[in-house]
């Protein structure tokens, strides 16, 4: 992850700014994020991610987050927790989107989105400070699966492509609308999400120590 930062990433500034990276994860995380159980069952799909904007609804109760409790599970992930920790990674993003993030926690979730999934158009809340979504698709579905993003018209600009370890990451802010749109999921949906934010997680990022 902090190679791919350091060297493949490109800056883009419509609908608002944002930037894509290329080949982020390892083959074993790849692979973890395809092969993570994540139940499936009756789904609401209203619209949100969690059913019903706090995450106590069905869909809510489907989400996979990796946390201390269980990330024994997921080495890989594991790894990717570490990197993502380090004051080298955090202080890297937090030049590039331009917050401090010295305070801040991790957030990660795996996902698998399934027919019928979407999201309306909306800004994430103000407690993330960064959000990056790594798609992971071996299965071949449709690049158009990727993020929507918006205009502050909510008139879609661009369409993320949905792209076998490609990510995209954005400061949340008043302009950042995204969503995704009704399409067609053939078998499913799978992306990492990761967020840094000021609420308290099971990982807290560490201070970069004195020389």
């Amino acid at each position: 992850m902090l190679h791919a930062l350091q060297t493949r990433t490109n800056q883009f500034e419509e609908p608002f700014r944002h930037w894509e990276v290329l080949e982020p994860l390892t083959q074993s995380m790849l692979d973890e994020v395809t092969g993570t159980p994540i139940p499936d069952g009756p789904r609401a799909y209203d619209g949100t991610r969690a059913a019903d904007n706090g995450g106590r609804g069905k869909d809510g109760k489907l989400r996979c987050y990796v946390g201390r409790d269980n990330v024994d599970e997921f080495p890989a992930m594991g790894e990717l927790i570490d990197e993502l920790m380090k004051p080298e990674t955090y202080e890297l993003v937090g030049d590039l989107i331009q917050r401090d993030l010295r305070n801040a926690y991790l957030r990660l979730e795996v996902i698998a989105d399934r027919s019928g999934f979407w999201l309306k158009p909306h800004k994430d809340i103000r407690e993330k400070l960064m959000s990056m979504l790594v798609y992971v698709n071996p299965y071949g579905e449709n690049e158009n699966l990727g993020t929507d993003l918006y205009n502050e018209d909510l008139q879609r600009v661009k369409t993320v492509p949905f792209r076998h370890n490609y990510g995209y990451l954005f400061a949340p802010g008043d302009d950042t609308w995204h969503g995704f749109e009704k399409k067609p999921i053939v078998r499913e949906r799978r992306s990492i999400l990761i967020n840094y934010v000021t609420f308290q997680t099971d990982w807290k990022l560490p201070m970069r120590r004195a020389a």
